[in-house]
């Protein structure tokens, strides 16, 4: 039994409470490994949030890193498009990541880890590294990656942050082939990283449903962010609309570029077909999946060159069946085989995605048949059970930790 070994883990992406809308994956994995190990999580404080408590299987801290109601970093959308809404909160940086290092650091004295995973190269990879230095033993340091750090913080400061994480960790994960072969070119030692993407329950919640009708409800599912693409969604609907004038378009989701996105909606006078749910807890997710038959993601590489590490909705809706349509970014090469288990089109292009959707649309055998394999494909490769199976091999590797 393993259940005595203690793993820390660091992330800025966590549910603040329970019913949270903020993105589970950490929660997830953490939840799962919690069965096999002891999991204390350290995540940044929010209003409304506790400061400790015990979340299901997991012991939560939560550092303050400003006055409560200028905590406005981390959570909804995540600190990259947090700083690009806000230039101010920029200063709230250098805060946020000296109280992160002196919560782990406290911790550290505190208790014995095993292990420290760390989310995101920086901050938390780096604030890892900064804290493990300030002792003469400290546990081994497992950093993850999930995009966003790798792909949208540029310059040469980043570039060498990113490199001092990547080269100083005991080990690394990436949720792609394409994000391994960018933290390679930038100096990852190829022995020490692995491509594990975060996982989808398969088996209990992202399921088809037989009995729910689909016809032409098209679903996008994402935060509301330039990366998503969702404005080259919106820019082909009239050319959907011409062909299937029934569409209607689902879009869950909130993010710093809401307004833009309802003013470009009033200004293609598409209110009528289009429909904005806002942020929906993860528990809905499912039904929304359910009752769609179709689920785009548009997708881009961003102006300052962010763009997904993984695409985490495409396998919650294939899990559930539905027929998926994409865009041709790198990352998804992973899940997705064009005329297999989707149709692709290219990024940043209105005129294919309209195609390609439309050609799903007038083919509702084409749309039954992408869904089916496309489950059987991400039932295959990332349930949960499997990708939390991958993390356990990995951590008990004794070249690498003490688990």
């Amino acid at each position: 039994m393993t259940k005595n070994k203690q793993i820390l883990v660091i992330t800025s992406t966590f549910p603040r409470w329970q019913g949270d809308k903020e993105p589970p994956f950490v929660y997830e994995l953490s939840q799962r490994l919690a069965q096999h190990y002891t999991v204390h999580i350290l995540a940044p404080h929010a209003e409304g949030a506790a400061l400790t408590e015990q979340f299901n299987n997991l012991r939560v801290t939560r550092f303050r890193y400003f006055f409560t109601k200028y905590q406005t970093l981390a959570y909804g959308g995540g600190i990259l498009p947090n700083l690009k809404q806000n230039r101010w909160r920029y200063l709230l940086v250098p805060f946020f990541i000296i109280a992160e290092w002196f919560a782990l650091v406290r911790l550290l004295r505190q208790e014995k880890f095993d292990l420290i995973h760390a989310h995101w190269l920086v901050p938390q990879g780096l604030v890892a590294l900064l804290a493990a230095a300030f002792f003469k033993k400290s546990p081994p340091i497992l950093c993850t990656s999930h995009g966003g750090d790798l792909f949208g913080l540029q310059g040469k400061l980043f570039k060498k942050l990113k490199q001092f994480v990547l080269k100083r960790s005991t080990a690394l994960t990436v949720v792609s082939h394409t994000m391994q072969e960018t933290a390679l070119s930038l100096g990852a030692e190829a022995a020490k990283i692995q491509v594990i993407p975060m996982g989808v329950d398969l088996i209990n919640q992202f399921v088809p449903t037989p009995t729910t009708q689909r016809e032409n409800a098209l679903l996008f599912v994402g935060r509301l962010v330039e990366k998503k693409g969702l404005h080259y969604l919106l820019a082909a609907l009239p050319l959907i609309i011409k062909q299937h004038s029934n569409v209607t378009l689902t879009i869950a989701g909130s993010g710093t570029d809401e307004s833009k996105l309802k003013k470009q909606v009033i200004d293609l006078e598409l209110n009528q077909y289009v429909k904005f749910l806002g942020a929906v807890e993860n528990e809905q997710l499912p039904v929304l999946y359910q009752s769609s038959e179709i689920v785009i993601f548009p997708s881009i590489i961003a102006t300052d060159g962010d763009r997904e590490g993984f695409g985490l909705v495409l396998v919650e809706a294939l899990g559930c069946e539905c027929a998926v349509a994409a865009s041709d970014l790198p990352a998804m090469q992973d899940i997705l085989t064009d005329n297999e288990n989707a149709l692709i089109f290219k990024q940043k292009n209105s005129q294919d995605l309209a195609e390609k959707v439309n050609q799903l649309l007038s083919n509702r055998q084409l749309c039954l048949s992408l869904g089916k394999r496309g489950r059987q494909n991400m039932l295959e490769r990332y349930d949960w059970e499997i990708i939390t199976e991958k993390y356990r091999l990995l951590m008990t590797v004794q070249k690498y930790f003490s688990l």
